[in-house]
């Protein structure tokens, strides 16, 4: 009988130990999460070349996150001055529509341009323009041809060693 109390009381005693070691369910503990840095898409980089006949055009430009528009044009014209300089415009959607400040002939110039991507093309577009403000710009942006006269395609961007 003695050995039966004295085992009740062990385990009374076992079972007060381990409910009072038991976790309150009304406490949560606080779980640290590293915070993870946020990764923004990285920017994009693309490439095109056209040649129309003897010319050759080469755009390359970079799209951020914000479809932020930068890069380089040049259009190479057979046995006249070359045409190089800079874009800098939006991506909406499938259009690409930059002011493009270039050189040429020693002058520098400022030209608004619009492209339409499809696919791994990029499609010029042409229109009436008027100059405004040192800049020449189309006259009407809603009324653009894009006709396959000027198609530029995307080739792999060399990158300089």
């Amino acid at each position: 009988m003695q050995y039966m109390k004295q085992l009740s009381s062990t385990l009374f005693l076992l079972l007060v130990l381990i409910v009072s070691c038991k976790k309150d369910p009304q406490k949560s503990e606080e779980i640290v999460i590293p915070k993870e840095e946020i990764v923004l898409q990285k920017t994009q980089v693309f490439c095109y070349q056209g040649i129309i006949k003897k010319d050759t055009i080469n755009l390359k430009f970079e799209i951020d996150s914000n479809q932020v528009v930068k890069g380089d044009l040049s259009y190479i014209h057979f046995e006249k001055d070359k045409n190089r300089g800079t874009i800098l415009g939006q991506m909406n959607g499938d259009t690409l529509k930059a002011n493009y400040n270039f050189f040429s002939e020693g002058t520098e110039s400022e030209r608004e341009i619009v492209f339409l991507k499809k696919g791994k093309i990029m499609i010029e577009a042409y229109g009436d323009t008027e100059e405004k403000e040192n800049k020449t710009v189309f006259k009407n942006p809603k009324k653009l041809f894009f006709d396959s006269a000027t198609v530029l395609s995307e080739i792999d961007c060399i990158t300089p060693k």
